[in-house]
């Protein structure tokens, strides 16, 4: 089952399960079966609620099947309802002729719904990983990054998507992997038809293996997909695997002359939002500089060098959250002494990035895109991993793909490595529905209190 029928079957569920529990939140409400007239009153005001609803379940993440873990099911959806329960109060209380008591009504309906959605939710869950039929996957070649992929595979059963074999011609011993490992290409065919498969994963460098490509090419009348590895990994996972990638897969994927209308665009809603949200904030600033002055000594603002589209240096402005006395400025770190207690308050709910807007209006920055690094750490970098000047060859952003990733990167290279997996699916990827997806993201995080 592909994953946009799955999310299909996951919405319509979604959608059926919350009038049924409207219907049965009115049963349980007055203690008998609800008339239609009564049903019918209450349908416009939780139609528009549902769209609210459904909203706060995208951003929270229970559409994306790449994320959601049944482990994490209760914990996410006890935030996403109390956030809708939230706002359907503030709904109900504003709208003067609205005639249903929220404290009864929304009540009954939100316990009945959250049971129901707990319980369809687990059911799916457990039915894509013991129940549906498997998308049955071969290898060929085997190295540092099938291991990942194996890996991906397995902590995401949910996803459809089972290794048979690998064939690699090249091995020389067997390798101690649970999935059955063959040498000959000459099988390839045959064991196809023997596994049912329906998927091959090939080398990036096909065209460096003659032998290979022949095998395949054998195997066409069997109407089996065949994905790079890059790719095949860049869809389970959303990143691109920077260590098997060359320079012909940006030659191939970054042709950027087909997003020369999106970067234009990009730029004039970057300032509409960037100026309108500037006069928004702009009175909270005091609040901010006072408290910064009030805890320690220093100045409000913090200016550092970074590096821009192109490699074009510019100022990066952001409220202090770090003390000035006895800082070396280096690299921050999880749990840095250096952050202030007010400090630590503006970086977890992103307070310390508005004064950000300012280089936006002034176009070194956008909205979306790869977090700006310093010069002088991207001349190290770049020495020790393939490509990392390649995520400048977008505008720097406010926030990003990797910084809603649900996964917290250090400093280290490993982990710069990582960030530079998800900058390069962005570029790659960038457009308006995920510029827009990022967005909503990063507000559940700031709302969550969730950054670093």
């Amino acid at each position: 089952m592909k994953n946009k029928i799955k999310k299909i079957v996951l919405l319509g569920g979604d959608v059926f399960l919350f009038y049924l529990a409207l219907f049965l939140g009115l049963w349980l409400r007055y203690w008998e079966m609800p008339s239609f007239r009564i049903y019918e009153n209450h349908l416009p005001s939780f139609s528009f609620l549902l769209l609210i609803w459904f909203i706060i379940f995208y951003v929270s993440g229970h559409y994306n099947l790449n994320t959601t873990e049944e482990k994490r099911l209760l914990r996410q959806s006890i935030k996403s309802f109390f956030a809708g329960f939230l706002i359907s109060i503030i709904y109900f209380y504003s709208v003067p002729t609205s005639q249903i008591t929220p404290k009864t009504n929304l009540a009954s309906f939100l316990l009945v719904y959250f049971l129901l959605f707990i319980a369809w939710r687990s059911f799916f869950y457990n039915a894509l990983k013991s129940y549906l039929p498997k998308n049955k996957v071969a290898v060929i070649g085997f190295n540092h990054q099938v291991r990942n992929l194996i890996k991906e595979i397995k902590n995401q059963p949910h996803l459809g998507y089972k290794i048979i074999f690998i064939l690699d011609p090249d091995s020389k011993k067997d390798k101690k992997e649970e999935i059955p490992l063959f040498r000959n290409l000459k099988d390839l065919k045959n064991l196809i038809k023997q596994k049912k498969i329906n998927t091959i994963v090939v080398p990036d460098d096909l065209h460096n293996s003659q032998e290979i490509r022949s095998a395949l090419f054998s195997c066409l009348p069997l109407r089996i997909n065949i994905y790079p590895l890059s790719r095949f990994y860049e869809n389970i996972t959303g990143k691109i695997p920077v260590d098997i990638i060359n320079q012909m897969w940006f030659l191939e994927n970054l042709s950027e002359g087909k997003k020369n209308w999106f970067d234009k665009f990009k730029r004039f809603y970057d300032f509409i939002l960037a100026l309108i949200l500037l006069i928004i904030t702009l009175p909270f600033w005091l609040l901010i500089a006072l408290a910064i002055k009030m805890e320690s000594k220093g100045g409000v603002f913090f200016r550092q060098t970074r590096a821009g589209e192109g490699g074009k240096e510019f100022i990066i402005i952001k409220f202090r959250t770090m003390t000035t006395e006895n800082n070396d400025h280096s690299l921050t770190r999880e749990k840095d002494n250096r952050i202030t207690k007010v400090g630590k308050f503006l970086r977890k709910t992103r307070l310390d990035e508005p004064p950000q807007l300012i280089n936006i209006l002034k176009g070194e920055m956008s909205f979306i895109g790869p977090r700006p690094e310093r010069p002088e750490f991207i001349k190290h970098l770049e020495k020790d991993i393939p490509f990392y000047r390649e995520r400048m060859l977008v505008k720097p952003g406010l926030t990003g793909w990797d910084q809603v990733s649900g996964e917290y990167h250090s400093p280290t290279t490993e982990d710069t490595l990582k960030k530079l997996q998800y900058d390069l699916f962005y570029i790659k990827n960038r457009s308006v529905y995920l510029d827009l997806s990022i967005i909503l993201k990063t507000i559940t995080t700031v709302l969550s209190s969730s950054g670093r």
